[in-house]
């Protein structure tokens, strides 16, 4: 009887361990999903107005990429030390509510209407010659309101409730001329250093631009972004437009002892490889200034390195200096 009982729980074991290696082969694969070919997410594009921090870059060199005084940007992003930026981090460039680069939001602007023909004018009985009646689209159109307000006094109470006696008063009088010529204005102007020969001009840009040094061109625009003029150490280096000083450093890898001028919210120039900085920041200067010595500071030659930066844009000095 024992011996059968153990018979069959033997055979009842046996059926397990079957039936559970069979299920144990028949499992479903594990998905890897290590390998899965679902595309990564790309990271989504920054507005305009902001720039995203990458490998090597620092504030400074920023701020020159926008056209923009880096202690302005440091002071959107509420950073304290302008030396401490991470990569990847996302800083504002543009002043906050700014629509361009320049900090000016877009205004719409209508023009005024001009010309117009001349409405013919015909009687509803079809009897009787046309006239021709000017419409509101013309030159005698009158664009502004006559009206006035002035300063109280007793004595123009005292017309206003009697006009017969004004006007009578006012006939009598006749008025003073008028016709004497304004006289002219000047502009102060820096005076050039000795040896600077060309004559400051205007540009499209509103800007009166003179050449920062007295050397030759060894570089132009499209090898540098700038043009490269050489010259003697010690040589003087100008401002090329009135502005305020920005920047003064050697911060920017590739530029050596640099000043930069900013000259409106369009504009800056860039002066680099200095051999002294004669300036500091936040300084104004007048076109023609002397604002550094020139030298080879981060340059294997004596030469002023000098860009043109149109909203962070570099754009060729050669279109705005006067011609040589």
């Amino acid at each position: 009887m024992k011996l059968e009982f153990l018979r069959v729980n033997l055979l009842a074991f046996s059926s397990a361990l079957i039936l559970a290696a069979c299920a144990s082969s028949s499992m479903a694969p594990v998905d890897d999903r290590s390998r899965s070919s679902s595309p990564a997410v790309a990271p989504q594009p920054v507005g305009a107005g902001f720039h995203v921090v990458k490998q090597g870059e620092t504030l400074y060199g920023i701020a020159l990429e926008y056209g923009q005084d880096y202690r302005e940007i440091a002071a959107w992003n509420y950073l304290t030390d302008p030396s401490r930026i991470s990569v990847g981090q996302t800083l504002r460039v543009w002043p906050p509510g700014a629509t361009s680069a320049s900090g000016v939001s877009a205004v719409a602007s209508t023009a005024p209407i001009s010309g117009g023909s001349v409405v013919e004018q015909r009687p509803l009985n079809g009897t009787g010659a046309t006239q021709p009646v000017a419409s509101a689209n013309t030159a005698t159109l009158k664009r502004e309101p006559v009206g006035g307000k002035e300063a109280y006094s007793d004595a123009r109470y005292a017309e206003l409730r009697n006009p017969a006696a004004s006007s009578a008063s006012s006939s009598s009088s006749a008025p003073a001329s008028t016709s004497s010529t304004p006289a002219a204005t000047t502009a102060t102007v820096v005076s050039a250093t000795p040896g600077a020969t060309e004559q400051p001009t205007a540009s499209a840009s509103g800007i009166v631009w003179a050449w920062p040094a007295d050397g030759k061109i060894i570089g132009n625009f499209a090898q540098y972004k700038g043009v490269e003029i050489g010259g003697a150490a010690g040589d003087p280096v100008r401002a090329a437009a009135d502005g305020k000083v920005v920047y003064t450093g050697d911060s920017l890898r590739g530029y050596g002892n640099l000043v930069i001028v900013k000259h409106n919210n369009n504009y800056l120039t860039a002066y680099a490889h200095n051999r002294k900085i004669l300036v500091k920041e936040g300084q104004s200067v007048k076109r023609g200034a002397k604002i550094a010595e020139m030298g080879n500071s981060d340059s294997d030659v004596v030469k002023l390195h000098f860009e043109v930066r149109m909203q962070g844009t570099p754009v060729n000095p050669l279109d705005y200096l006067p011609k040589r």
